[in-house]
């Protein structure tokens, strides 16, 4: 049996605040109503010890970034890319991520709480301690690399039908 994912750091924010917050590096920090959508850093992005609430992420360039300690609350990351990226105790909770694209990321103690991720990319996705609670997986692309990942039994019958038809289950009436 698999253990939980380990919860993330909280951050500890410093007493001055940057005026004008740009996106790229951020570290020690609880961001709320942030719009970076469709942002593409010049640079991979690293995310340390962060709670970011009600923030919009749609369509941003997350390519080979490295997110620790990381908890997005409430947040739309759909279109947004994830590929390559470097996960390790991260909350994705309450987050709308249809069509994200995580292929060929590394997770590790993350955890994926009533998020949409519709037609989500997790093919090459190599994972340790992950968790999808409450999720609606609806079109998920890479299915088999959530091999060792932790659902509860009832997610797991709402989602049958996908986990058949990722291991070529014909399923007859």
């Amino acid at each position: 049996m698999g253990k939980a994912p380990a919860a993330p750091y909280p951050p500890e924010p410093r007493e001055e605040e940057p005026q004008e917050l740009q996106f790229g590096d951020l570290v020690d920090a609880v961001l709320e109503g942030v719009d970076w959508s469709n942002q593409r850093p010049p640079r991979a992005v690293r995310l340390r010890r962060l709670e970011l609430r009600t923030c919009r992420l749609t369509g941003a360039e997350l390519s080979e970034a490295q997110l620790s300690d990381v908890s997005f609350t409430d947040c739309r990351l759909d279109l947004a890319s994830l590929r390559f990226a470097k996960l390790e105790r991260v909350v994705f909770r309450d987050c709308r991520m249809s069509e994200c694209d995580l292929y060929e990321a590394s997770l590790k103690d993350v955890l994926f709480e009533h998020c949409e991720l519709r037609e989500a990319t997790f093919t090459g996705v190599s994972v340790q301690r992950i968790e999808l609670r409450g999720c609606d997986l609806t079109g998920l692309h890479g299915v088999d690399a959530l091999r060792s990942a932790r659902m509860p039994w009832n997610d797991v019958l709402e989602n049958a039908p996908l986990f058949a038809r990722a291991l070529g289950i014909e399923i007859v009436d």
